[in-house]
């Protein structure tokens, strides 16, 4: 089992998305290792997001969350 990941990597912030209708990958799953996950991180930089109805596929508000995470943590590309 990791420990907690020590350097510059410990303050690495995640996003992880999970449809709750998800029926390959159920959800608890995805609960499970987000919690892991903020064991081995700073739990404040890790964002579980779930999606109603969801099912193991993407959607339109899932992509608009994914790129305002990106936007909010990597730099503009000139």
């Amino acid at each position: 089992s990791q420990g907690p990941i020590s350097g510059v990597n410990k303050d690495i912030a995640v996003l992880q998305c999970h449809g709750d209708c998800d029926p390959l990958v159920p959800v608890m799953f995805g609960s499970l290792t987000v919690e892991k996950l903020k064991s081995m991180i700073n739990p404040a930089n890790v964002t579980f997001k779930t999606y109603a109805g969801l099912m193991h596929s993407s959607s339109l508000e899932e992509m608009m969350d994914v790129k305002q995470f990106i936007d909010k943590h990597l730099p503009p590309i000139d």
